[in-house]
């Protein structure tokens, strides 16, 4: 069944600290939070361009949701009590912060019909993050993780690649505890300088070098596979294309890519089909996986065709994802 998510975007609410990389107000695109009664209209303006049955999800995204005065949380929360009891909206989603959880906030969420919550982990190296000026430990991301799990929730974790310190190995070894930490699903960011934040002042002075968006397409591709082979889905690749991101004004340094997912897969499917046998004349793929299989603009089709010749693309829904099947002269 299809599954779509209402965002709610709530930026630097409640955040105790900016983190050197955040000004979430840019990223987002969004320079104020959602006053509550505006977020009736978006629930609404989303509901009425969904393709029925499906499944539907609110999230609460951008912010540190339960750092968020009690009142306000509630607030948000109860607009979309009737939303699930009519069966329009099936569930809740937040993201926060690992050092805003405990057990009162978690026993609130679930009255309140939440299903998952998002950690922003970032990095599960204490020096990465310490350096990041995150204000968590990742004994922090551990004990919030084992509480959300044991409370009964769905656990997401949120990770960061190329921050200062960091290192394509350090990554993945936080790919690995992100698995081992029970998380079912995960985003994955490339650290991109933006304007008027402590990262983009070392940037200027030379003390911080950004990833080429080659760097980052491997890390990324390379980690995506560590998630999908441990049954964690990627929720996402890279962030969402604002405006400022895409016109370049906040954007001062980094592998930001409209299309950064569409690059990391390219890379992927290019892995797997590259020693497929010279007699190939088709490569069948899952509907879903045929734009990375064929790569973004048809890099992969091009370089096959060049080895052995024309060749065809298609598809199949019985096909699983990530896999191909393929027909020999």
């Amino acid at each position: 069944m299809k599954h779509y998510n209402i965002p709610i975007f709530i930026p630097e609410l409640a955040c105790p600290n900016r983190c050197i990389y955040c000004n979430q107000r840019h990223i987002s695109g969004q320079l104020e939070a959602v006053p509550t009664e505006k977020v009736v209209k978006i629930i609404e303006e989303h509901l009425s361009t969904f393709k029925y049955p499906c499944e539907v999800e609110v999230a609460f995204f951008g912010g540190n949701f339960t750092g968020i005065e009690m009142d306000l949380q509630k607030s948000y929360l109860d607009v979309v009590q009737p939303y699930i009891k009519s069966g329009r909206v099936g569930s809740i989603r937040i993201s926060t912060r690992p050092d805003y959880i405990n057990d009162n906030i978690l026993e609130q969420l679930r009255k309140y019909n939440v299903k998952t919550i998002e950690l922003g982990a970032q990095s599960l190296s204490e020096k990465v993050l310490e350096f990041a000026e995150r204000g968590h430990s990742v004994k922090d991301v551990e004990n919030a993780s084992k509480k959300i799990i044991d409370k009964g929730f769905d656990l997401g974790l949120q990770m960061m690649i190329g921050l200062p310190l960091d290192t394509i190995e350090q990554s993945k070894a936080t790919a690995r505890k992100i698995m081992a930490l029970g998380a079912k699903c995960t985003r994955i960011y490339p650290a991109l300088v933006i304007n008027h934040t402590k990262l983009a002042d070392m940037y200027e002075r030379g003390e911080y070098e950004a990833l080429t968006i080659e760097q980052a397409v491997d890390w990324t591709a390379q980690i995506y596979k560590m998630f999908i082979e441990g049954g964690v889905t990627v929720l996402r690749v890279g962030l969402h294309p604002s405006e400022d991101l895409i016109n370049g004004k906040e954007l001062l340094a980094g592998p930001f890519h409209v299309s950064f997912k569409e690059l990391v897969l390219t890379q992927i499917w290019n892995e797997r089909l590259k020693n497929i046998p010279l007699n190939t004349m088709e490569i069948i793929v899952n509907p879903k996986d045929i734009n990375y299989a064929v790569g973004y603009n048809s890099k992969n089709k091009k370089e096959l065709m060049s080895e052995i010749g024309n060749i065809k693309f298609s598809t199949d829904d019985t096909v699983k994802r990530d896999e191909f099947r393929l027909l020999l002269h």
